[in-house]
């Protein structure tokens, strides 16, 4: 969902709403029931990463092998299915 920011022209209060593109926008202040305006926003900054993307796909050989090592780290990070410790010959004999 977008973050839309305003500002009040009244009491000069600067707010941000998240909103569905649908809606229709804010008219009035929260603090001051005043008039508010829209701003333009920067946005959100984009990182791609993998295969499939001109920025990586165009790359040095020495960024895609880091990047490639830098996945598979990240996927054999995933906890593995443990198995159960045999027990050691001392907890293996009979109790006296």
């Amino acid at each position: 969902m977008p973050t839309y920011e305003y500002e009040c022209e009244k009491c000069k209060h600067h707010f941000e709403v998240f909103q569905s593109m649908k809606d229709s926008r804010k008219k009035t202040c929260p603090q001051c029931k005043g008039k508010v305006r829209r701003l333009i926003s920067g946005g959100a900054g984009l990182i791609f990463k993998g295969s499939g993307f001109y920025i990586t796909d165009y790359r040095s050989e020495g960024y895609k092998s880091a990047a490639k090592k830098d996945s598979s780290s990240a996927t054999s990070a995933s906890p593995a299915k443990s198995t159960p410790a045999k027990p050691s010959s001392n907890e293996t004999g009979s109790k006296k």
